[in-house]
């Protein structure tokens, strides 16, 4: 049985990148999506296990001893990352596997595993995706403009990916991404 791949997808808030993973493991069988932990309190409806690992300060720090995850970061006051045990074991089962992380998360993944395939998801423009992030009704001016600002941080570390793909159109973005991965399937 052949091992998964590993795939990273990374882009600035408001590129699709959600959209298009959702679309891509609904197009494709023997893909998996990570689950990350975070020391985050579940929100309502959220399932351990399944919405994220929920870990302790405590949990998150053991773990961190033991160099248990593949990447991590500490976001808005709480941890995020992926742990190598349920990455291995989804890889190990022959199933590809899809990181959603951010730039940051890409470069320590890319330390661990230099054979990871890693995709950037852009917007056509800045503009276009302030005119999403807008149209989203759900951010203050204050936090949208700190996602433009992330956003061209972001975008500086296009160079480092594997595959860049613009999505200034959904389906035509959607179909390279699934011909990428198919590509690394062969």
């Amino acid at each position: 049985m052949r091992k998964g791949t590993l795939f990273v997808i990374s882009g600035p808030s408001g590129a699709g990148k959600g959209t298009l993973v959702s679309m891509l493991t609904k197009s494709l069988d023997s893909i998996g999506l990570s689950v990350s932990a975070t020391t985050r309190s579940p929100r309502p409806g959220e399932v351990d296990g399944v919405a994220y690992f929920f870990l302790s300060n405590e949990q998150f720090d053991e773990e961190l001893a033991q160099d248990g995850f593949l990447e991590w970061a500490s976001v808005h006051g709480n941890r995020y990352g992926t742990l190598i045990r349920e990455a291995e074991r989804t890889l190990a089962e022959g199933k590809d596997l899809i990181l959603e992380i951010d730039v940051q998360g890409q470069a320590q993944i890319k330390q661990r595993y230099p054979d990871a395939v890693s995709i950037f998801i852009e917007p056509p423009s800045l503009s276009a995706l302030e005119q999403r992030i807008r149209a989203r009704g759900a951010d203050s001016e204050e936090s949208l403009q700190k996602r433009l600002e992330a956003a061209r941080m972001e975008l500086v570390a296009k160079e480092r990916y594997t595959v860049l793909i613009t999505n200034d159109d959904l389906e035509t973005a959607a179909q390279q991404l699934i011909e990428v991965v198919m590509s690394y399937r062969d």
